[in-house]
């Protein structure tokens, strides 16, 4: 008798495939960003980016006056809401809800990654601020009002570990690919708003905001990668509606 062919088996294998190649590409990327990042705070340190910073700082400003910047008064104030997108209050907030609703939708394990990933994250943002303490620009006034240190923008990196995260586990659990592209892009377009308006606000250096990126991006994607580990085998709930 002829052997059956079609089983369970081979139709999971090409699944199987698809996993392992995504999970590779995931890493690649991952380290990319960690070394990407230790790169760039060599630069820093050193002073190599100083004079990219200055020049990319007075872009954003008038060329008459640099302690005002670029744009008409409704422009400034879109800015410090752009801003906003990645402070604590409307990170917390975003971040609560998310909970709340995995929680009614007794998705337990999907909200303790997401909420690991963001207290992480924030850990992470404050013990390097302090250990780099580099002094936030002094080139121009400040358009917001900050405290702590300048290296990385914990806004930059803050709103692209939530919104990327939030993104990435809405993700495993659509299975259109349309709908994971748009919500991916718009998590990506959210944290490059938010970083460009640090430095619109005269807030951070640029390569600031840029580190604040590559490193929320590559938390971001470690988390991507344990929903990917977990979902694979089985205990990461997909929610599938009523």
């Amino acid at each position: 008798m002829a052997p059956r062919r079609g089983g369970l088996r081979d139709r999971l294998a090409p699944l199987g495939e698809r996993l392992e190649l995504g999970s590779i590409v995931l890493l690649l990327l991952l380290v990319t960003g960690v070394w990407g990042f230790i790169e760039l705070a060599g630069e820093v340190v050193e002073g190599e980016t100083e004079r990219l910073d200055r020049a990319l700082l007075l872009a954003f400003r008038a060329r008459d006056d640099p302690a005002e910047p670029l744009g008409p008064l409704w422009l400034q104030e879109m800015g410090r809401d752009l801003t906003a997108l990645g402070g604590v209050a409307v990170l917390s907030l975003v971040t609560i809800g998310v909970l709340a609703f995995l929680a009614m939708r007794r998705l337990w394990a999907a909200a303790g990654l997401l909420l690991v990933a963001v207290l992480g994250g924030l850990a992470v943002s404050t013990l390097l601020k302090e250990h780099f303490e580099r002094p936030r620009p002094d080139l121009v006034p400040h358009g917001s009002i900050v405290t702590d240190a300048s290296f990385p923008s914990g806004h930059s990196m803050m709103a692209t570990v939530v919104y990327l995260t939030l993104g990435a586990l809405l993700a495993r659990v659509e299975p259109g690919l349309r709908v994971k592209v748009f919500v991916l892009g718009f998590a990506v377009l959210l944290a490059l708003l938010v970083g460009v308006s640090r430095v619109y606000l005269g807030v951070h250096w640029p390569t600031d905001v840029l580190a604040g990126w590559v490193l929320g991006a590559a938390w971001a994607l470690l988390f991507w990668l344990i929903a990917r580990w977990l979902q694979h085998r089985g205990r990461l709930e997909v929610d599938r509606g009523e």
